[in-house]
């Protein structure tokens, strides 16, 4: 924002003056008629040429005099927005031109703004230093800068232009803006709904009414592209649940007379509930009869109509056909409604398209990401058969790269001269790929934290993803420098390496202190979009310190520095319906590591893990009810006479299991009651996770679960021959509870609050619990 001004007059522009696009001219002054003009004479005229105003006017010395060609002469001259007053008059035989020019604009300034910035508002008027100032430039320029206070939700800011008069027919244009409070909606009302009430509905659509907590969220803000999306999310809601004839038949947005809220009116027709009368797949395959799809089709006769399986069922059998080499085969719904019954019948024709061909695949709109980063997305390459669900799935991959403007993607066929060739244009917008992030929070094993990191994850256009981070806590520190080649040599495989370091503090869960330095190196390799494999190899130093006094022996006997250097391979089966927060499907893991090749650190390392997921959206009518089923089982083998180390073992408890400390579940220590960990661990989690009754936007769930698991399998030591004493009890550890999950900005952060059911005497027990992550 700029105050200072160049000292002159200032004029305000009046509302007036604002609303008029140049003074209207008046009749041409009475002509006498007869006589031819002699010369043409102009007046008036500072920047302009007489020459150039001449060429505007429509009489020319030897022409005859005419009151009409005066008139189109002076209509002419105005219409070329650079004079503010022209007139055109007849004296003698000559025909005199006074004219009045328009100032020319100096400086633009914008006085009062903070929502808007100077830049944004610059970019978005025509007025410009040296341009031509008139009273309709700086109407358009106010309605444009409205224009983006509007875009900010800021309905009620107001801008008036003022013009500071300088010498030589030049003016500064200053621009006084007021932000005005943000425009929110106060009310959002559903007109023609009899199956779902008015909460519900506010539920399906993105807008939201305005509270408190939404301080975070810019969904209760007035925007017109918002509100076209909710009307085609309330229209698929309705066709999910049944409603084939649901109409918006409006939707307005009335702006209270404060210009201070928005009233948000959807008029609707919800129509009647269809069921299903019969289902049927017809194909016109060979050797693929639709019998053999019928199987693909989750909808039986009776069901009520669901709007959404037509798609899944449409994209089901397309892959199901095109897998088994149909790369042609359409799917085609016939949908046949009767409004008599209430029903509707389903035919899925099955038929063998066109054969068309990708040309040649062009992009544009990449200044910085190079090509091959973006064709290796592309699921089409030049010679392939053109198939529209590979096109979707392209486009798919673009949007998860995360470097471009996911509404500024597209990817189209065009078609060439040749009726079995179409090219792939695939046009992109990219957007800003560096991330600053900052975070804090509490943990019950860190204690209060927070969280630092700085990533790239398109580094100089190759794609490489770079990332540094560190986190600083109460009882322990983590720094990490990471770099990830999804495409390594131009292949199918990820490479990367980390460089870190871990501080741990001694705690009440463990009596002694680890820090641990070092790198790795990573190589992985995608089968398919849902198998991938990786190798990793682990150079890296321990160390056991600041040892509790009184500690156990075992502790004791472990202290000083270590090495490990360790070759680690995990083969993944992901086929979750989403990486981040899934509600089904499953995921299944299976890793090991092998220590020994150098170091002092010889095992061999087990682990499988399991999870899987059942939405139970059909029995509760809410997808935030997901049942989860985890499992985890490891085994540590100690080999070449290498004796396990604490920093080796597995721990149980904490987020292992709830309703224990971190390590309290367990081997232990007889005499001090030092947990020590364990060599084979098992665990087993079932959790229902399902809404509270709040709003959506406050990302709150709840969540309950019972947790199982076992650790055991430490080798006692002597000391002055005698053996040390060890609980070590495989049976097994269960707990009970509940908790409530919030995404926040910052992260997923759990409150639990568990009861352990089985447990042994030397257990230590955690009922509370605050922590960090992510679903698993």
């Amino acid at each position: 924002m700029t105050s200072a001004l160049v000292p002159g007059f200032v004029v305000p522009v009046s509302q007036s003056a604002l609303a008029a696009t140049r003074p209207a001219p008046g009749p041409a002054s009475q002509v006498q008629t007869g006589g031819r003009i002699a010369a043409v004479d102009v007046s008036g005229n500072q920047r302009i040429d007489a020459s150039t105003i001449r060429s505007y006017i429509l009489l020319q010395p030897g022409d005859a005099f005419s009151a009409r060609r005066m008139d189109l002469s002076l209509k002419t001259l105005y219409a070329t927005g650079l004079f503010k007053t022209v007139s055109i008059t007849r004296q003698g035989d000559d025909l005199m031109v006074h004219v009045k020019e328009n100032p020319i604009v100096n400086h633009v300034y914008f006085q009062g703004n903070s929502v808007v910035k100077d830049k944004a508002m610059q970019g978005a008027i025509a007025l410009k230093p040296g341009s031509v100032f008139t009273a309709a430039e700086a109407a358009a320029a106010t309605k444009a800068i409205l224009a983006l206070y509007a875009k900010r939700g800021h309905y009620s800011a107001t801008v008036e232009p003022e013009i500071v008069k300088l010498p030589e027919n030049r003016v500064n244009v200053v621009f006084n803006c007021h932000d005005g409070a943000e425009t929110l909606i106060s009310r959002i009302n559903f007109i023609g709904n009899h199956h779902y009430g008015q909460a519900k509905l506010r539920e399906v659509i993105s807008s939201r009414q305005d509270a408190w907590y939404r301080f975070l969220s810019d969904s209760d803000q007035y925007n017109n592209e918002r509100v076209k999306y909710d009307e085609s999310l309330l229209s698929r809601f309705y066709f999910h649940h049944g409603f084939a004839d649901f109409k918006i038949i409006s939707t307005t947005a009335q702006l209270a007379p404060d210009r201070k809220s928005f009233y948000l009116t959807f008029v609707i027709d919800e129509g009647h509930r269809y069921h299903i009368s019969s289902v049927k797949v017809v194909s016109s395959l060979r050797k693929l009869p639709g019998k053999d799809l019928r199987h693909l089709v989750p909808i039986e006769k009776g069901d009520i109509f669901d709007g959404d399986a037509l798609q899944t069922t449409d994209k089901a059998i397309s892959d199901y056909v095109q897998n088994r080499g149909y790369a042609f085969a359409q799917v085609e719904p016939d949908v046949k409604e009767n409004h008599k019954t209430h029903t509707i019948a389903l035919t899925f024709r099955v038929i063998e398209g066109p054969r068309v061909y990708v040309n040649n695949v062009s992009i544009t709109g990449n200044t910085r990401t190079e090509d091959s980063v973006i064709r290796r997305q592309i699921e089409l390459a030049p010679g392939d058969a053109y198939n529209e669900e590979a096109v979707k799935q392209s486009k798919d991959n673009l949007e998860n790269l995360g470097f471009f403007k996911k509404k500024d993607i597209s990817i189209k066929p065009v078609p060439t001269s040749q009726p079995d060739e179409v090219n792939l244009d695939v046009a992109l917008a990219e957007q800003a790929n560096g991330q600053f992030s900052l975070g804090g929070g509490y943990s019950t094993d860190l204690g209060a934290l927070v969280n630092i990191g700085l990533s790239e994850n398109d580094f100089l256009g190759t794609g490489i993803d770079t990332s540094i981070s560190a986190l600083l806590a109460q009882k322990g520190t983590q720094f990490n420098l990471g770099v990830t080649n999804p495409y390594f040599l131009g292949r199918n495989l990820i490479a990367g390496f980390d460089l870190f370091r871990t501080d741990t503090a001694n705690t009440t869960s463990y009596v002694f202190a680890e820090r641990s330095i070092g790198g790795d190196i990573r190589l992985g390799f995608r089968y398919n979009q849902h198998v991938s494999q990786a190798f990793t190899y682990t150079v890296s130093t321990r160390d056991i310190y600041n040892i509790a006094t009184g500690a156990s022996l075992y502790i004791l006997n472990e202290a000083g520095n270590s090495s490990l250097s360790q070759l680690g391979t995990t083969l993944t089966f992901d086929y979750r319906n989403d990486r981040l927060d899934p509600t089904s499907g499953g995921l299944f893991s299976l890793s090991g590591d092998l220590a020994g090749l150098g170091g002092t650190a010889k095992y061999i390392r087990l682990q499988a893990r399991a999870a899987y997921y059942i939405p139970l959206k059909r029995v509760f009518g809410s997808k935030a009810w997901v049942l989860e089923f985890d499992g985890h089982v490891g085994d540590l083998v100690d080999i070449l006479g290498y004796h396990s180390l604490i920093a080796d073992r597995f721990f149980l408890g904490g987020d292992s299991l709830l309703g224990f400390q971190t390590g309290g579940a367990g081997p232990h220590d007889t005499l001090y009651g030092d947990s020590l960990g364990g060599k084979f661990i098992w665990t087993q989690d079932t959790v229902l996770h399902f809404p509270l009754p709040v709003s959506p936007d406050l990302g709150v769930s709840g969540f309950a679960f019972t947790d199982i698991g076992s650790l055991s399998g430490v080798s006692p030591i002597t000391v002055n021959g005698t053996q040390l004493g060890l609980y070590d009890n495989p049976a097994p550890r269960i707990s009970a509870g509940v908790g409530v999950a919030w995404n926040t900005p910052f992260g997923l952060i759990d409150l639990s609050f568990a009861q352990p059911i089985k447990k042994y005497k030397y257990d230590q027990i955690e009922q509370f619990r605050v922590s960090f992550g992510t679903r698993f």
